[in-house]
């Protein structure tokens, strides 16, 4: 136990090494090439497009020829912690952070402004900072300028303090296969409660919210945009309704399109790219993907310069690069050979949303979709900053760690005679027969955690999410002998949570026997 202690920091420092150690020296012979060495979690398409791009681009505008050394470790939540963890083996050995790679590109604006936090560590008695993200050097005007307003749903575009810098919108919907649902007599989605239908039960594919950043954006948008009460109603019936939990978001198109699975949340990008690649192979418009009118977040993907740089030149003339006409234009051109400094992609349609206001109203016509990410974005009014970190407890608690317990609860619900079958979404206050909405109550209930003194609180009401934010998951509680000594105060508080929940379904599958359900 001990030892995994310490290999696991060391084989992140490892990997955050590899992209030095494995790219090509400039001073070998005929090698005498500008790179850029990039983390990124993007796919094989988009990191072919913008290498390709930006070495003709580089070409052209600084006649000398330019490179990027791609290194794909994960999804942005791993990349992450390899980042924090060199960040962390640095302070202990007092060498400078960073020096292994140039930029991470790509990801949810949450992980970047975890990024561009200080890091700070007590070694020996003396407290030692740094910073794994630094800024580059571009100027206020130049933002303003590149970007417009640096608003897109009440939320920035790039970091007003300078660390990271939108280059793509991300929306979050629903992907679905059209075949699927007409064969289940379910119609299209047009907002995620229809993914609480009873009639999709083993139908849905979602991804595990601790394994995913973006999933985890995408589930807080249907909870602060519906609310905390009606947002977990839909997403506990869309796990309910799961054939799969994921470790990965691209899963869910490839399932869909496979007719594994009827529908899922999706990336907007990845739902429109499979739904092109299965058109172009011949396979017909049965993949669909939806951005739920008012219910999505439109998020920044962001590029980030890295502390010490070791071609930090190369690197911020890639992050201009990004923000040209000629990077904005592969997100939403349509692919075909072109002349050198010809605007848009040779071989892929990414089918993502470029960030800039001044390229969409110049080029919309080009566009592959006609999507206005500014107009679909949507301002939540009194967020409540405490529920993103209840998602992955929460989701473990409910689901990932209790699939069959899940199952059968919701297998009892759904077969009960007195279920209503003409609507998507069904609560207590939709049923009058005494049994279900029993059942429907406890299945919808929100557990409730010790506090300090005897006291207890509820994660079903906003104060009490915020004290068990303070007190168990930042353990500022740690005094009150909450949980054993030495032991995680998360690990302890998604143990109750799961508690809980075990109890819940357990009630529910007795409700039923009782009735004769």
């Amino acid at each position: 136990m001990q030892i995994g202690r310490f290999i696991l920091p060391a084989v992140l420092v490892l990997l955050a090494a590899l992209p030095v150690v494995l790219a090509p020296r400039s001073g070998e012979p005929a090698r005498d090439v500008r790179r850029a060495i990039i983390y990124t979690p993007h796919n094989e398409q988009i990191r072919y497009e913008f290498g390709r791009g930006f070495a003709a681009w580089h070409r052209r505008v600084h006649g000398e020829p330019a490179e990027v050394v791609w290194n794909t470790p994960g999804g942005t939540s791993e990349i992450r912690k390899i980042l924090e963890a060199n960040a962390e083996a640095a302070l202990r050995e007092g060498r400078d952070i960073g020096g292994n790679a140039d930029l991470v590109f790509g990801g949810g604006s949450y992980e970047y402004g975890q990024l561009k936090r200080e890091i700070s560590l007590e070694v020996r008695g003396e407290r030692r900072t740094g910073r794994i993200l630094d800024r580059p050097a571009l100027t206020p005007d130049w933002l303003a300028q590149t970007y417009g307003e640096n608003s897109v749903g009440g939320e920035p575009i790039y970091d007003p303090d300078g660390y990271w810098f939108g280059v793509a919108l991300s929306g979050f919907g629903i992907v679905y296969n059209r075949d699927y649902l007409l064969q289940l007599g379910v119609q299209e989605p047009t907002e995620w409660a229809d993914l609480a239908d009873a009639r999709l039960a083993g139908a849905i594919t979602l991804v595990n919210p601790s394994q995913s950043g973006s999933v985890t954006t995408a589930l807080e948008a249907i909870i602060q945009r519906l609310g905390w009460e009606r947002g977990w109603q839909i997403i506990l019936r869309m796990a309910a309704n799961a054939r799969s939990v994921a470790s990965s978001a691209p899963k869910v198109p490839l399932d869909v399109s496979s007719g594994d699975s009827a529908a899922g949340p999706s990336i907007d990008f990845y739902g429109r790219y499979q739904a092109q690649a299965i058109l172009d192979a011949g396979g017909g418009a049965r993949i669909g993907y939806i951005d739920p009118q008012g219910q999505t977040v439109i998020d920044p993907d962001p590029i980030a310069l890295l502390a010490n740089a070791p071609n930090r030149e190369t690197a911020e003339r890639f992050i201009a690069f990004a923000l040209s006409d000629e990077g904005q234009a592969l997100w939403q051109f349509h692919a075909k050979p072109r002349a050198d400094g010809e605007l848009g992609p040779h071989r892929f349609e990414l089918r993502r949303m470029p960030v800039r206001r001044a390229f969409r109203t110049a080029h919309a016509a080009e566009f592959i979709d006609d999507v206005d990410p500014f107009a679909l974005a949507s301002k939540v009014e009194n967020a409540d900053r405490n529920a993103r970190a209840f998602i992955a407890p929460l989701f473990s608690a409910l689901c990932a760690d209790r699939r069959d317990e899940l199952a059968r609860a919701w297998d009892a619900i759904r077969s009960h005679p007195a279920y209503p079958t003409d609507r998507a979404l069904v609560t207590a206050a939709d049923v009058g027969d005494p049994t279900l909405k029993a059942m429907l109550e406890a299945f919808d209930a929100m557990p409730e955690i010790d506090a300090p003194e005897g006291a207890s609180v509820s994660a079903a009401t906003r104060e009490g999410r915020a004290a068990i934010r303070d007190g168990w998951i930042k353990g500022n509680w740690r005094s009150a002998g909450l949980w054993p000594e030495g032991a995680s105060s998360v690990d302890e508080l998604r143990r109750r949570f799961g508690a809980f929940y075990s109890a819940q379904y357990r009630r529910i599958v007795e409700l039923s026997r009782g009735s004769g359900a």
